[in-house]
């Protein structure tokens, strides 16, 4: 899983890099305070954590239909470490792809990343028992920044400050798997490397002139994904989406479709409880119970370039296991490598709860 992660994070990056054009770097401080959304974190808060962030950043004029859609988003790549001022948790690094859009004649920046990150103090049931929120050294690494950001205000140097909201978990790859959710102030300087080319003005059609027939989708996940009791067993997981969905514009489609979910790691989870518990205790489940589930789901797709942006809320309709909640979340990062087939990477949630990091491969008719 680990692999595959790695190999569709890099697939990701070079196909950004691909193009040469304007770029700049930046640097960035920030420090702030660990959110506690869930009671069982609470010792893992002793301090204020803070770290340091840089960025390497490709700008786009408007050359591709994309850029103009989105009035000239940068993208780039981005390392950052953290430290959390705790002994459990240590020290985090990470590397992410990313994405700034603007707003406000450019003056307000938003940034969306997706990475890969390390611990340098994951779990360990003899050395590091207290460390309930990292079960594993490699993890998933998801940031957002909102800032003011000024260019150009000493020759090529520019200033932008704001807020970073960054998370780390290993989507229960492996228990235990709380995660680590950090609010953060930032502020840091800009460099340009090149002068600046002019925009070209939105040339595309208009989104309301923009048809597209109903597609109708494949998605087959992966991955390994293990019970939320430590060394239960992690064990492969085979989850399939089969869906439609609709375009109602340039960025966006509508999607509508079901989940079959074959969690193979709630076969273990099941026959754990069943002789935990005796068979009066109200939480006693049958060893034969069916560990299947299946889901109904809407869910939104946003287009970027080929890379696209996948958000999807699903409601149980089988789920014979009494487990978590009756709804679930997926957020996915995609990647059309041909016109109708796709790849990508996300993470399937229960609320604030992660479930599995799903490597996909599919095909969009």
């Amino acid at each position: 899983m680990k692999k595959i992660v790695v190999l569709l994070f890099f697939s990701f990056f070079f196909s950004f890099s691909q193009e040469k054009g304007t770029t700049y770097f930046d640097v960035q401080l920030f420090k702030g305070n660990i959110y506690k959304h869930r009671n069982d974190i609470g010792h893992l808060i002793t301090g204020h954590p803070e770290g340091f962030l840089l960025s390497y950043n490709w700008k786009t004029f408007g050359k591709k239909e994309w850029e103009q859609v989105y009035k000239y988003p940068d993208y780039g790549i981005s390392y950052q470490y953290l430290d959390f001022k705790n002994q459990f948790l240590g020290v985090n690094h990470a590397i992410g792809l990313h994405y700034n859009f603007y707003f406000f004649n450019r003056n307000l920046m938003f940034r969306i990343s997706q990475g890969i990150g390390i611990t340098s103090n994951p779990y360990n049931k003899e050395t590091n028992n207290k460390n309930n929120a990292f079960g594993t050294k490699v993890m998933d690494n998801t940031y957002f920044l909102l800032q003011y950001k000024k260019e150009n205000i000493i020759d090529k140097i520019g200033f932008q400050a704001g807020f970073m909201l960054t998370h780390f978990s290993n989507g229960r790859f492996k228990a235990p798997n709380s995660g680590i959710n950090t609010i953060a102030f930032s502020v840091g300087l800009n460099y340009n490397f090149n002068e600046n080319q002019e925009f070209i003005v939105d040339s595309a059609p208009s989104s309301a002139t923009y048809k597209e027939r109903i597609k109708y989708n494949i998605a087959f996940r992966t991955g390994v994904s293990e019970g939320p009791v430590p060394h239960i067993g992690q064990r492969q997981f085979y989850h399939v989406g089969l869906y439609a969905d609709k375009r109602i514009g340039r960025k966006s489609a509508l999607q509508l479709g079901t989940d079959i979910f074959f969690s193979r790691y709630l076969e273990e989870y099941i026959k754990f409880v069943s002789v935990a518990f005796p068979p009066d205790h109200k939480s006693y489940t049958d060893p034969n119970t069916d560990y299947k589930r299946i889901g109904l789901f809407l869910g939104h797709e946003l287009f970027i370039n080929k890379l696209s942006i996948e958000t999807q809320i699903g409601y149980y309709v089988y789920k014979p296991f009494d487990y978590e909640v009756d709804t679930y979340q997926r957020i996915a990062a995609k990647y059309y490598l041909y016109k109708s087939i796709f790849t990508g990477v996300g993470l399937k949630t229960h609320g604030g709860r992660a479930e599995a990091i799903e490597a996909t491969i599919g095909v969009r008719l």
